[in-house]
């Protein structure tokens, strides 16, 4: 998926670059390592700060959490608002944005299902959020909640496929565009037909 830029003007302010290289650091942790390893200590030292530096801008774990998930939030909310303005329309945009590029979006999904996986309900919650907001943007586009599910489950393959392949191979693949082209195809007829059965 695709990242969001800075805030614009008129809305919440950036977090600080300290907080942001911590976020950062949790969450490579929780993706590379597990949560169990992504102590405070690991997330101060991978940041190149001392643990109560860290604990100056979060005073606990669970605030680490939800910074990461705030984070997460902030981030699906910029993309959802690319969905909806998408020039090519909102399926042509995410099916195109739906493989894991290492985009700070796709950091903080990964993070967060590292998360999930460990029980966090708040994870679970953001998670679960996540895709609602992504499913109401793509409902709003065709009309049929139906079609929606079905657009958003091959979103949900494709990204899981790029998890899989080696770094940069579906971007950089030559047929990825060709690929992605047909697929949008056979999504536009599929939209366009009666169920079968």
């Amino acid at each position: 998926m695709t990242s969001a830029p800075a805030s614009p003007a008129g809305t919440a302010p950036r977090p600080s670059p300290t907080r942001d290289r911590l976020l950062d650091a949790f969450a490579q942790l929780l993706i590379d390592q597990g949560e169990r390893a992504s102590t405070l200590e690991a997330v101060a030292a991978a940041a190149g700060l001392s643990k109560g530096g860290l604990l100056y801008h979060f005073g606990s774990k669970d605030a680490l959490i939800e910074g990461l998930l705030s984070r997460l939030d902030a981030l699906v909310a910029d993309d959802v608002e690319r969905i909806r303005a998408a020039p090519a329309g909102a399926v042509d945009y995410l099916i195109r944005t739906s493989m894991s590029e290492g985009t700070p979006l796709d950091q903080a999904i990964g993070a967060a299902v590292c998360l999930a996986q460990g029980a966090h309900p708040l994870a679970n919650r953001t998670l679960a959020s996540t895709r609602r907001q992504w499913l109401s943007a793509i409902e709003e586009a065709v009309g049929d909640p139906d079609v929606a599910e079905t657009i958003m489950l091959i979103s949900d393959g494709l990204y899981y496929e790029s998890t899989l392949a080696t770094p940069g191979r579906l971007a950089a693949d030559e047929t990825s565009a060709a690929r992605l082209d047909r697929l949008l195809a056979v999504i536009g007829r599929m939209a366009e037909r009666p169920a079968i059965g």
